[in-house]
């Protein structure tokens, strides 16, 4: 039951999805937490009003999602070690009025792209995007000194003449599985994608973590 004690944990983006929602709500009611998490929608003229609110209604935390990962860094207080070294977050904890950002896109794509390299036997990645997500991605190949070949629009006819290559979908453009041939290893970072779905738990564990100082068994599942 919710009540005058129960912490809200909220998600910003361009357009809400229910991803999270059903995520952290399985989590909190499963672990039988107090807690409940609420995606919105928000205007790019209104995100410091609602970064704000975090603030003025106490709110535990927020995911922060495309396209706002990088202009949100505007409107917290203290960013976290690798927030500094990418320079865009996907979660924000309130700590008693003061705003952390964190990015754990880091850790959720650290560990695909891991799994990855280590069954492809390569040292090399091609990056589609030059957003906010894109620089977590980057910043876990660092991590794994990866070589780094970036797509964007600017280029983007070279996508479909790669072959053999280790390929990390960092734009919201979906089914580019299509437009690719089918000796790559793709990671899509949509949700609806396998691949997706995967990252979006990996990272939802660790806001998780975040948001109640607490952990998640490995074998929990998300139910989502």
């Amino acid at each position: 039951m919710i009540d005058k004690d129960t912490v809200v944990c909220i998600s910003i983006s361009k357009k809400a999805g229910n991803f999270g929602c059903i995520m952290h709500n399985n989590a909190f009611k499963d672990l039988g937490l107090n807690y409940i998490y609420k995606s919105f929608s928000v205007d790019e003229k209104d995100l410091e009003a609602a970064i704000g609110g975090i603030r003025a209604f106490k709110i535990r935390g927020s995911g922060v999602s495309m396209p706002f990962k990088s202009k949100v860094l505007d409107f917290v207080d203290v960013f976290s070690n690798e927030v500094l070294e990418i320079g865009a977050a996907n979660t924000i904890v309130n700590f008693d009025g003061i705003l952390k950002a964190y990015n754990t896109d880091a850790y959720s794509s650290l560990t695909v792209i891991r799994e990855a390299i280590k069954s492809l036997n390569t040292d090399n990645i091609v990056i589609l995007g030059n957003g906010g997500y894109s620089k977590a991605v980057k910043y876990s190949c660092k991590k794994l000194e990866l070589k780094i070949e970036n797509i964007t629009r600017k280029n983007w006819d070279k996508l479909c003449n790669l072959e053999n290559r280790l390929i990390f979908n960092c734009t919201p453009v979906k089914n580019l599985d299509k437009s690719i041939k089918s000796n790559n290893f793709f990671i899509d970072c949509c949700t609806s994608t396998k691949s997706g779905a995967r990252l979006a738990r990996l990272q939802g564990e660790k806001q998780f973590e975040l948001y109640t100082k607490g952990r998640i068994d490995d074998n929990f599942f998300w139910n989502a």
